[in-house]
């Protein structure tokens, strides 16, 4: 199979959305990919155990997307051979009245996983510069002061908006948190494909909705939005990896394999060295264990 080096696909200058695949060839079979795909997750899931009992990091992966570019199938499976402890995901749709009643960075901060855990964000902050600017209408549910109309939402607001996020991320990684962002890039042939699945399919008529195809029209726009801010807010630290997502089982691949090669570079994760006093007494605890079977 093809070997492919993650910072190929991560983006480290500007990018020109329109310009980058949304499939790859990765020279191997269907079943090949998917057997290639449980060893890393196995292996991913040990060194998650790792990072465990390590205590010192945490791993954020953050998933954006259009509408069926396969974000929570991509979870299942990547992350299938975690232990249950280890990862959490969360799922961010519209926000509650609670949630609109704190700043739109607060319900994404409550959500960050502790130190020794993943946490999976499907769909992130970065709603708050893509959906919202697509729908500036939405910003008015954030009772933000000075911000009375849509009118009040100019350049100077998303360029401050831009920047808050990168400091949010700056400073969570400065304690801890190893930050992935991936964005599946599908192209708009393949959306309309999966779309008509959903329809022809009885059992996945439940996941269409009429409010798909009008975002659809709002195709090049999101395109535009998405650049816009994979290109703003792409880090050292915070890294974006544009995945090509016509293909389901290479994208859910080919982030498996990027956690892996990045993640396996922290070469002090380890477990910790057993207490002195404990090690010592090793060869006494066997023993007592051992006599229990008499």
């Amino acid at each position: 199979m093809k070997n492919i080096d993650p910072a190929s696909l991560k983006v480290d200058q500007k990018i020109n959305l329109s310009r980058k695949n949304t499939k790859i060839d990765l020279e191997a079979s269907q079943d090949s990919i998917k057997k290639e795909l449980r060893k890393i997750r196995e292996a991913l899931g040990e060194w998650q155990d790792k990072l465990y009992a390590h205590h010192k990091y945490s791993v954020l992966v953050c998933l954006q997307g259009m509408d069926t570019s396969g974000k929570d199938s991509l979870i299942r499976e990547v992350f299938k051979d975690f232990n249950s402890r280890g990862v959490v995901v969360h799922s961010f749709k519209t926000p509650s009245q609670k949630e609109l009643k704190h700043d739109y960075l607060w319900r994404h901060y409550l959500a960050l996983p502790e130190r020794g855990k993943f946490g999976v964000f499907n769909r992130t902050h970065y709603e708050n510069v893509l959906v919202t600017r697509v729908h500036p209408e939405y910003i008015l549910n954030e009772n933000i002061p000075g911000i009375n109309a849509t009118n009040d939402i100019d350049q100077k607001f998303w360029d401050h908006r831009f920047e808050q996020i990168r400091n949010f991320e700056k400073h969570i990684a400065a304690n801890g948190t190893i930050i992935f962002k991936f964005f599946l890039h599908l192209s708009k042939e393949e959306q309309r494909q999966r779309l008509l699945r959903r329809l022809n399919k009885p059992n996945k008529n439940w996941k269409f909705s009429p409010g798909d195809l009008k975002e659809r029209k709002l195709w090049d726009t999101y395109q535009e939005c998405y650049e816009d801010a994979i290109n703003r807010t792409s880090t050292d630290k915070a890294p974006w990896f544009v995945i090509p997502a016509d293909d389901k089982t290479s994208a859910r691949y080919l982030v498996a394999k990027i956690l892996f090669d990045e993640l396996t570079k922290y070469e002090d994760v380890k477990e910790p060295e057993l207490d002195p006093a404990i090690k010592q007494n090793i060869a006494e605890y066997r023993e007592q264990l051992n006599r229990e079977k008499n």
